[in-house]
């Protein structure tokens, strides 16, 4: 358990350029925290002390902004990179050597049960925001876009953005996906849109209108 601890410290000064000495990291970095709690609140969920894991994820959740049920297998080093907002759920599974930055979440979809989270494998990085949802598989060496929603299995070595996620890169090889689309619905651009599909047909009618006075008045009378 203190040697997992210590690697925890350590990949931090790995990833994060921003680390300055083993003391700052300690006392706040709050993804280091939550790991930690999540490493003991584990040991607890696995002797079946299932109140005090939990009790000891709700604790920290309120002091760090990151909840990860005490359920959750994760793996060495792990690191979450400004982790506010961060949510693992009961059934996930995490590889070696994951990133996860803030706004993550590795949760389910409510229609399955028991193994109703994503497995994560090793060396993979989810950005800012992405939703991984599901009993999904993502591959080892993957990256998984900012923002991006994952509903369905990631093959290894591959890069996944847009919403729902969409393989856009996969061994190094750039595929091309027509249809995928980054953006969220925006209603009122949409309502815009609408807007001027009815002024234009407003226009047509307008200008016919014009067009069957002219021939029936002649110019002079409009």
């Amino acid at each position: 358990m203190f040697k997992i601890l210590r690697e925890d410290l350590k990949v931090v000064f790995e990833k994060d350029p921003a680390a300055r000495n083993a003391l700052e990291v300690i006392l706040t970095y709050s993804g280091l925290h939550a790991i930690w709690s999540h490493r003991i609140a584990h040991w607890f969920w696995k002797k079946r002390l299932y109140f005090f894991a939990r009790s000891l994820s709700q604790i920290s959740r309120f002091f760090t902004g990151i909840e990860i049920h005490p359920g959750a297998k994760i793996g060495r080093h792990f690191f979450i990179d400004h982790g506010m907002g961060v949510v693992i759920g009961e059934t996930c599974e995490i590889g070696d050597h994951v990133t996860l930055f803030q706004g993550v979440t590795l949760g389910g979809t409510g229609k399955e049960k028991g193994k109703r989270h994503p497995t994560i494998g090793n060396h993979v990085m989810i950005s800012s925001g992405a939703k991984v949802l599901g009993s999904i598989m993502i591959g080892d060496h993957s990256k998984i876009g900012a923002g991006s929603v994952v509903l369905h299995d990631v093959p290894e070595n591959s890069t996944v953005v847009g919403i729902p996620g969409k393989v856009v890169r996969q061994n190094g090889v750039k595929i091309n996906n027509d249809d995928l689309n980054h953006d969220l619905p925006d209603p009122i651009a949409d309502k815009l849109k609408q807007m001027e599909e009815e002024i234009n047909r407003l226009k047509s009618e307008l200008q016919s209108l014009k067009k069957e006075g002219r021939e029936m008045y002649g110019d002079s009378n409009l």
